[in-house]
Parts: C-alpha cells; structure tokens; sequence
C-alpha cells in the first residue's frame, strides 16, 4: 500500500491539491472493504450527473477538452496550450465551466484562435459530435459559452431583484421563469400537508407544449444511464452489507432510483437516520440544494465512510447531551424543541468522495434535510475527521497567522487551540445546529426562498459559537479550560471579516451561502459591538519603494488592517442575540427580515480593504482553495478468481485520476 503524503504539490490557478488517509482501513475485515469498494463504485458512477446539473454544455465541454488534451498533437509548449492544461484542470475541479465556490465563470487563458486550432487538429471520432454533427457545428455552440462573457456568466445567481432562474447557469430548468417555477412548486404545497415531501429536489422543470413539466431523474428517465450503473453497484454492495439494515436502505434508495417517487426518499431518509449499527455508512443521491437560485433542485453528491470510534467519543458526547443543549439555547422558547429525537453524531473517516463532494468537499455533514423528519425522527450527522486532519498539516507553517493575526499573544492562543475549538465549532454546527429549533405550525419550510440556505448556515454556525466558549465544554471534558473558545472566535471573525475575501475577484460580490453567513454574523456583530470587536489599522514601515507591498492598482499599501477582540465574553452574548433573531426568521418564515439582513450585512464587500487582504495574500503565495485525490482502489485476486483484499494507492496524478474517471465513469 502506497503511502499518503498529504500535500501532493499538485496546484493550479486557485487550488492545491491534497490527499487523506484512510486511517485504519487495514483493520477493517475483508467483506467491510470490499462493501467500501462496491459503495465507492456507485459513488464515482454519479460524476456525470454532477457535471451536467451544473451546466447544460458542461459534459460536451469536458469531452471536448479531453479529446484535444489526448490527441493534440500540435505544439504542446505554447502559452496558449498550457493556459488550457490549467482551464481543464479547472473545469474538472468544478464540474464544469463555473468557479466552485464564487460561481463565476472561468475566463479562458488561452485564445479563441487556439482553440479553433487545436479541436480543429483532433480527428472526428475523439470529439463528442452528435449524429450528423459537424466539429464547425460542435464549435458554433461551445465556443460562445467557453469565450463570451455574456453567456451564461454565473451558474448561481442570488442578485436580489432579478430573475435567479434566467440569469442563472445552472441545468435545473429551460424555458421557465422563477415566478413560474414558484407557483408550480407553491400549487403542489398547497395540495400537500405537514409531511409533504421536498417538491422538486430528483427533477429538472421544464416547457412542452407550453405547459411545466417535470422531468424526473430516474433509472428510466433523465440521467438513467448513470442511475443504472449507481443501482447496479449498489446491489452488488448489498451482497456485503454488515446487517439487515443496511440491506433494506439500500432497497429502498435503489426503490426510488427507479420510481422517482419523493415519498420513497423519505422513506429511504427515514430509514438512513435510523441505522446506526456497523462501521460504514454512505450518502449518495440528489441531496443538497446549493446549487440551485431557489433552493428547490438536488445536486447529485456522493461519500462513503467508515467510523474513526475514538474520535466519535467525542461527537457522541455532544449528541447524548442534546437536550441540554436545546433548553439553554438562547432563542425564544416557543422555537425550542421540547424533546429532541434521533440526534446521532460520529466522527469518520471519507473513504471515497463523488458528485458534488468531489473534488472538494464538506467536512461536516448533518441530514437529512426535510424538516418534517428531522423533527418526528431526528437527524445524523458527520464530522470528516481525515479531511479535517489534511486541511490542518497543509495549513502548517504557511505564513498565514504570521500576516493576517493582530499579535504573538493571539497568534500562541490560535496555535494552541484553534484546531480542537475548530472541530468542536463542526461538530456542535452539524451535531445540534441544523437539527436544534422549530418551524412554528404552519410554516412552510421554503418560506426563505433564495435567502434560505444562508440563514440556514449562519443558524448552525452561530449556534456552535455560543456553545464553543459554554462552560458546559469543560465539564464534558471537550475543551481544556475557559480560554480555548477564544481562539475560535478570534478566528471566525478574522476569517468573516477580512480574510475569506481571499476567494473573491476584485469588484464581486459575495454569492457563496456559507460565505455570505459569515459575512453576516461578523459584520452585524461589528455593528452592534459597541467596542467589543474593532478593525484596528497598523501602519507599514518600508525600507525603500522597491519593498512596498502595493495593491491591484499599484498604490502602496501603507497601513495594514487586523481584528483586535476586547472583550470576548460580549461577543457570546451578541452570537446568541443573533442567533435568536435568525431562529426566530427561520420559525416564523420571516422572507422581509431574511432578505434584510443577508443583503445589508452578507453580499457587498469594501473595495479598499479587499484589494489590501488580496494583496497581503498574494504575498503569501498559498491557494486559498484546496481539493482532495481519491485514493484508488483495485481488487486483489488469488488464482480461484476469490478477492483476497482492496488494495489502496494514493500515488495516482490529479490528470491521470481524472482521466481515468472520465474513461471508467462516463455514463452521459
């Protein structure tokens, strides 16, 4: 077995590459693994959905760009062609031709020219051309999408005031309108009651002779080719499932793969919160709804894993003391839960991550996500601990707290405790914050449209930073004393603040929902501090021009900006302010006060001060984005044909395991 070096030193544009561990996987018995490995088939085998639900041309683009890199045989040393090596690179690490996070559209680095040039070069057969399509043809409709800025600019859209369906890239409806799609989704609620299932989640809305229609995503309807194969590997990993539970989940997803009936996956969800038994666990469907404007549609994700059981003493500790957690909350008691159910946390190991957790990943994960379940059933939730761990050796040493925190003193406190208090955040975020809180009757639980995956995460997240700094931590044995919570905080505002704007071009917005909660609880509790939190600026001392740090604009940089906390105990009572406000948004469908507060505190960003945290950065020369290579997985046979184990290699290239997936993966 290869072994996992984490930082693999593969990097482009925004991004470096990292790998994770599958700690322990050795320990595991033969048939666990290779439940694993049947598991991770069905995982890889939703690639292509993930790709073309992002974008309409994404898949033609894709194939297109792959032929060219394969088959090119023109002058491979060009500027033009390496900016097309790192374009594809890009689009791979996307599933598509928008940016991950900000979901801009890539701007192509090499020339519309050259790229006439190279597909032009590459014979017929190794292009994605449909019956009696010419490569002219082919051109016609990518290049205007690849190279115009004007087509289909962003693949999510939340620009308050216009149309998010129209303006937005994304493949989930063609020929509708978002006050269409409203009413559509607004007349099926009304028909529906309390336990309604997620309208719309498994389809993609569309026009036919003038009158909306569902196209479902089934094993017999769109994207069946990939759904055939998902249930074809989930049924060979049933063979080896660890007990009868995990064999009737997995009937169950395979019933409504072929239904496409949403009351079967809430019957499959149901069933999923309540297994607990057995070391493995896997998600793998239409899940959740980032990706789409409105919140409605289910970007197709898969993860299996396995239990890392030491760590999850941890999260298990969180989850048995639920209830104390929800009667101390500080939100109005009508939108507490009088009893919490079904709250099941464990820490894990990602064993194989696809669809939309692939390349780049969640490292906390709590489902499912109808509300109606979460409250009669309760909710599961993950804390990734090997992706976790990853993040956390490729951060040290880099540079990073040296620039961007205030003093040594908070720089030894982050150093000391910021990666346990991070942890604990994700647990507390996953464990208890998305499952704490109630709808008030009547409710519809969509009642936030646009603005609802935001408020959604800044509920979860301020609902971990008033418990981090909790005492009651201490006494669970999770935090070492009263000050850890310090670095936690420390970091969150310096991250809501100042340094997440990394991600952002000059002059964007903030699109991104767990971007746009964290601008929004920092920037309201910079209002409403009254001192307990500044932005303090320091000035520079240069020894000459030559060494001035200057901005995009080439102005010289001379003072530098840093949150300095005084007083961290107000900061606990305004999290908890806000976070009874926001519960109070949430419980009560408050659509006015959503929109409120995420367009006042969440979406715009100062110019001046971005273009100094950029410039800082850059000094850095770190990626503020990172993304993970799957360990690959081969069977070991004797000489009867009988696997005798699942080997792991962690040595495969990002191109070669892209590649390969596009040629072992590619159903669409």
């Amino acid at each position: 077995m290869a072994k996992c070096n984490v930082n693999t030193q593969e990097r482009f544009a925004d991004i470096q590459m990292l790998r994770y561990e599958l700690k322990g996987f050795e320990n595991l018995s033969l048939t666990q693994k290779i439940y694993i490995y049947c598991l991770s088939k069905a995982t890889l085998l939703g690639r292509d959905i993930t790709f073309d639900q992002q974008g309409k041309y994404n898949l033609r683009i894709r194939k297109t760009l792959e032929a060219v890199y394969l088959h090119y045989e023109g002058n491979r040393e060009s500027e033009d062609f390496k900016a097309f090596e790192v374009y594809l690179k890009r689009v791979w690490f996307a599933s598509g031709i928008h940016h991950h996070y900000g979901c801009e559209k890539f701007v192509p680095g090499f020339s519309e020219e050259s790229f006439y040039e190279m597909v032009g070069a590459v014979a017929d057969e190794y292009l994605p051309l449909s019956k009696g399509q010419s490569k002219e043809d082919l051109l016609g409709i990518l290049v205007p999408v690849i190279f115009n800025p004007e087509v289909m600019p962003k693949r999510v859209n939340q620009t308050d005031g216009e149309d998010l369906v129209q303006t937005s890239a994304c493949n989930f409806y063609e020929n509708v309108s978002q006050a269409e799609v409203e009413r559509f989704y607004a007349r099926m609620k009304e028909e529906g009651n309390e336990q309604a299932p997620s309208y719309g989640l498994n389809s993609k809305l569309t026009k036919r002779n003038g009158e909306l229609v569902e196209l479902k995503w089934t094993e017999d309807g769109l994207y069946g080719a990939a759904i055939k194969e998902i249930v074809s590997w989930l049924l060979r990993a049933q063979k080896y499932a660890e007990n009868e539970e995990q064999k009737h989940l997995i009937d169950l997803l395979v019933k409504y793969y072929r239904t496409g009936d949403l009351k079967d996956f809430d019957r499959y969800s149901i069933a999923w919160v309540q297994q607990h038994e057995g070391m493995i666990d896997f998600i793998n469907g239409f899940i959740e709804v980032y990706g789409d404007p409105l919140g409605l549609k289910g970007t197709w994700e898969g993860i299996v894993e396995y239990k890392d059981l030491e760590a999850t003493k941890r999260t298990q500790t969180i989850s048995q003391n639920a209830q104390w957690f929800e009667d101390h909350s500080p939100v109005d008691p009508r939108f507490r839960k009088p009893e919490v159910k079904g709250v099941t946390a464990n820490v894990i190991c990602a064993a194989m991550l696809g669809g939309e957790e692939y390349p780049a990943s969640a490292i906390g994960i709590n489902l499912p996500n109808a509300n109606w379940i979460r409250q009669e059933y309760g909710s599961k939730s993950v804390t990734i601990g090997n992706l976790t761990e990853a993040y956390n050796k490729a951060a040290q040493g880099n540079g990073f707290r040296d620039e961007f925190v205030i003093d040594e003193d908070t720089i030894s406190l982050m150093n000391q405790y910021e990666d346990i208090t991070d942890d604990l955040h994700t647990d507390l975020h996953e464990c208890l914050g998305h499952g704490s809180g109630q709808l008030l009757p009547g409710t519809d639980p969509d009642a936030l449209k646009a603005y609802g995956s935001t408020i959604e995460e800044a509920r979860a997240d301020l609902f971990g930073l008033y418990y981090v700094a909790d005492h009651k931590l201490v006494e669970l044995g999770l935090t070492p004393n009263d000050e850890a919570y310090k670095a936690q905080y420390y970091g969150y505002l310096m991250n809501g603040l100042l340094t997440q704007t990394i991600r952002i071009k000059e002059g964007d917005k903030i699109e991104e929902a767990h971007m746009r909660n964290r601008a929004l609880i920092a920037w309201w509790v910079m209002e409403h501090a009254e001192g307990a939190v500044e932005l303090v600026k320091m000035d520079m001392n240069y020894a000459s021009a030559e060494d001035a740090l200057k901005d995009s604009e080439g102005n010289i940089i001379t003072t530098k900006t840093y949150v300095k906390i005084n007083d961290y105990a107000k900061l606990r009572h305004l999290f908890g302010e806000l976070l009874a406000e926001i519960q109070r948004i949430k419980s009560e469908g408050d659509f006015e006060a959503a929109r409120l507060l995420v367009e006042k505190y969440a979406v715009n960003i100062d110019p001046e001060l971005h273009r100094e945290i950029l410039a800082r950065y850059k000094k850095l020369n770190l990626a503020p984005y990172k993304g993970f290579i799957n360990p690959k997985m081969t069977l070991e046979m004797d000489e009867e044909g009988e696997i005798t184990d699942v080997v792991l290699d962690y040595e495969e290239s990002y191109v070669d395991q892209m590649l390969r997936y596009s040629d072992e993966y590619g159903t669409l």
